[in-house]
């Protein structure tokens, strides 16, 4: 702010009388800062002309000074207000019940619009919705073409010729699951008596198990 801009309304009483004025009407904390961003336009005020005066007028105790770390709040000295009357009260509470049902309605808006634009960023935009859509067409015609070249092959199993090796195979699981059996009887039986143990027996006679081979015998349906 110039310091033309800065003229006879920035006098010291002036901007004094101006802030006491300002603050006894909002009857809030302002800082220094706050008070100059809110009085600049209107009346010409420059900030080192509202820290002086603030400064001026807390010394002189008409407003109140209180220092928060580095940073200076002003209010007005609220023994100087006149004091408010009992309707004066009811219509303050009346202003304050007002506001915080406001306050309310407008916290639960900004949570239904958080959720809103959270699904909105979780959702796909429409570019990204169209490469989709255009891969899944791709995917069909693909799939499409697949199927036909099954359809169109000659050979084909029939159901009588896939039922006719599900039956062999059932019967030659149960025939392994029983030869296994036997076999398994039969070595624990020799092992009883036999010195050494189970691995060098195997080894010595060159048995072979599934195992070794990592088969593993089809549960039984």
């Amino acid at each position: 702010m110039s310091k033309g801009r800065e003229g006879p309304a920035a006098g010291g009483g002036a901007a004094a009388a101006i802030l006491l004025r300002y603050l006894r009407e909002q009857n809030r904390p302002y800082s220094a800062q706050d008070a100059f961003g809110n009085l600049q336009r209107e009346h010409g005020l420059g900030k080192a002309a509202v820290v002086k005066a603030l400064e001026q007028l807390a010394q002189q105790g008409r407003v109140r000074e209180k220092a928060y770390g580095k940073q200076k709040i002003y209010f007005a000295d609220q023994e100087q207000l006149p004091a408010a009357s009992e309707s004066e009260l009811r219509g303050l509470d009346g202003e304050i019940a007002a506001l915080c049902t406001k306050v309310q309605a407008l916290q639960q808006s900004c949570r239904q619009m958080e959720a809103e634009l959270k699904d909105l960023n979780s959702s796909m935009t429409t570019p990204e919705i169209a490469r989709e859509i255009e891969e899944l067409r791709k995917d069909c015609t693909s799939y499409a073409e697949k199927l036909e070249r099954i359809k169109s092959a000659a050979n084909h199993v029939t159901p009588e010729e896939k039922e006719k090796v599900c039956s062999e195979q059932k019967l030659y699981c149960k025939e392994w699951r029983r030869r296994k059996r036997m076999a398994t009887e039969l070595l624990e039986a020799i092992l009883e008596g036999y010195p050494k143990s189970k691995k060098q027996f195997f080894e010595e006679v060159g048995i072979e198990t599934d195992e070794d081979h990592n088969v593993t015998l089809p549960a039984a349906v």
